[in-house]
């Protein structure tokens, strides 16, 4: 017998394999549990993602087994039930063995189930030596050697660090009555959720919450969101009174949204816009390595070369949006990325040969480990008023 939770983290593992994305399956898939039982699924899930380095070493310290020579349900098993054993606390152990090895039965595999339990039951909360910086931060070595460089050494691994734990849930301006215990951030509408459940607000991370200011926004202004999915800067853009647009891409992304037009733009191409804007905002597509902590996947699938695809098309998305951009109007480009090829370079790339036209009047960073919320970058571009 296996719990619904534990069904459920395998199942979704299973799927991560296969492509999915952990968060968009467990959305779709957890609707029917309670709250206990989600949330045990979802932190078997995120946390194996985010510690796949140490727990392959760990298959093989207690398990004398190479992993990538196991089949990849095996792997999976060995993976989550290692993760319940040493990284979470109230967890019997009898459950994380037992509950693993019946999941290998039901998938067909009872052979390997003798393997699972073997393995789990060898596995213990001593402390290993995992003999490379990449398997202890469980981090690709190209991402920890690029944030060496820009970061330095000391920060990177911070960075690092701050990723291998849950991230913080928080909420933007939440209603009297809220039954939640909150603390304030450093950014003016964003709380950290301490406890209670905060389904039903606007969970929005503060880091995401702190672009939108950069813009500064008043009442009447025309507002345009580029890149809007799934709305929640637009949404914050409103509350100043502006006069918005959300456009994106993949336009019913936006469907939950409402408060302005909603339009289907593909950003990089000449945009259709008639008039000028007084505020733009660019959260331009990127490869979210600011997000690590909820997204852990995407360690494992990004590479270089999609950073240098990334660059293309953010200088194109920029360059543009600045062409709808009012005199002496304000355009913000923001990623929710670290990496310098997607932030700064994009933007010196731009406005170089645009210098007489704007104006760089700032940049803005958030680091995970160090700022509250995701990472963050963001530059504040005016545009020249012309006599």
């Amino acid at each position: 017998m296996i719990s619904p939770a534990r069904r459920l983290a395998f199942e979704v593992l299973s799927r991560v394999e296969g492509g999915a994305w952990a968060s968009e399956v467990l959305a779709g898939s957890s609707a029917g549990l309670d709250s206990r039982d989600a949330g045990l699924a979802t932190e078997i899930v995120f946390g194996t993602l985010r510690h796949l380095p140490q727990l392959d070493f760990l298959i093989g310290h207690f398990g004398k087994r190479d992993p990538e020579k196991l089949d990849a349900a095996v792997r999976l098993a060995l993976r989550a039930g290692i993760y319940q054993l040493r990284y979470m606390d109230r967890i019997p152990a009898h459950a994380a063995v037992s509950e693993s090895v019946e999941w290998m039965r039901q998938a067909g595999q009872p052979r390997a189930a003798g393997l699972v339990n073997a393995v789990l039951r060898r596995v213990t909360r001593e402390p290993v030596d995992w003999h490379h910086r990449e398997i202890a931060l469980s981090t690709p070595l190209w991402l920890l050697e690029g944030w060496d460089k820009q970061f330095g050494r000391e920060t990177a691994d911070r960075i690092a660090a701050a990723f291998l734990q849950r991230p913080d849930t928080f909420v933007r301006n939440p209603p009297a009555g809220h039954g939640l215990e909150l603390e304030p951030t450093d950014v003016p509408g964003a709380w950290r959720v301490l406890s209670g459940d905060a389904r039903g607000l606007r969970i929005q991370d503060a880091g995401s919450q702190s672009i939108v200011p950069l813009l500064g926004l008043e009442e009447g202004m025309t507002f345009l969101d580029v890149c809007a999915a799934p709305g929640n800067k637009t949404a914050q853009a409103l509350e100043a009174g502006a006069r918005a647009v959300a456009a994106d891409l993949y336009v019913h992304r936006l469907r939950q949204f409402s408060g302005c037009p909603r339009v289907a733009l593909d950003a990089t191409v000449p945009l259709p816009f008639r008039g000028a804007f007084d505020r733009i905002l660019v959260d331009a597509p990127c490869s979210g390595t600011g997000t690590l902590g909820r997204n852990p996947e995407i360690k494992w699938r990004l590479n270089p070369t999609d950073i240098r695809d990334l660059h293309g098309r953010q200088v194109r998305i920029l360059r543009n949006s600045l062409e709808l951009l009012a005199p002496g109007g304000r355009l913000v480009y923001s990623t929710c990325a670290l990496e310098k090829r997607e932030n700064e370079e994009v933007v010196a790339r731009v406005l170089k040969p645009l210098e007489t036209r704007f104006r760089t009047a700032g940049t803005f960073r958030r680091t995970p480990g160090i700022d509250a919320g995701d990472g963050f970058f963001a530059a504040v571009v005016e545009a020249c008023v012309i006599p």
